[in-house]
């Protein structure tokens, strides 16, 4: 089924289309939550407020400003953000023991393996290492842009300037 032809279902709240929607594209949307949020319980309990959300505010996406996958790709990452910055989870992640965190000792291709979860590692792999970098900091890891000038100590207007020329490098690769 093509985006063309599930939109009018999502439009319309057919039950339908929502099973659809969740079948084809819940698989992504955990990726990439599961790239922020480690803990599984927690990735699954934001991939199904994301899907609340998409459900509750389909009638605002704009199909002349993008894909239906990047709206809701935007939603996944913004809401796993919200969820890390949340008061209740940062208290809940205080006193866990240090297995958690083995995921921080992973090796080296970990930001492959992450673009590669949404399908555009090949793309990203062409820009230059400064892009690879900040898109790594940036939409992957979610920092704030403020903290990615902290993270490399560079200025804000900066990592700005920066992050839009290596956005507009990966679009050009991927018209190509």
């Amino acid at each position: 089924m093509t985006q063309e032809e599930l939109l009018p279902l999502l439009l319309n709240k057919e039950e339908k289309g929502f099973t659809l929607l969740y079948d084809m594209y819940s698989k992504s949307l955990f990726s990439v939550i599961s790239n922020l949020i480690s803990n599984r319980d927690d990735a699954e309990d934001v991939l199904q407020e994301v899907f609340v959300k998409i459900w509750k505010n389909i009638d605002s996406y704009n199909e002349s400003k993008g894909r239906l996958y990047t709206w809701m790709l935007n939603i996944a990452r913004n809401t796993s953000i919200d969820k890390l910055r949340s008061k209740g989870f940062n208290n809940s992640q205080k006193n866990l023991s240090s297995d958690n965190f083995v995921h921080l000792l992973d090796d080296s291709n970990k930001l492959v393996n992450r673009i590669d979860t949404i399908g555009i590692r090949e793309f990203v792999e062409k820009l230059k290492p400064k892009c690879i970098k900040l898109i790594d900091l940036l939409f992957f890891k979610g920092f704030t842009q403020q903290e990615v000038s902290e993270e490399l100590s560079i200025p804000l207007g900066t990592v700005k300037t920066q992050n839009r020329t290596c956005m507009n490098d990966l679009r050009n690769f991927l018209k190509v």
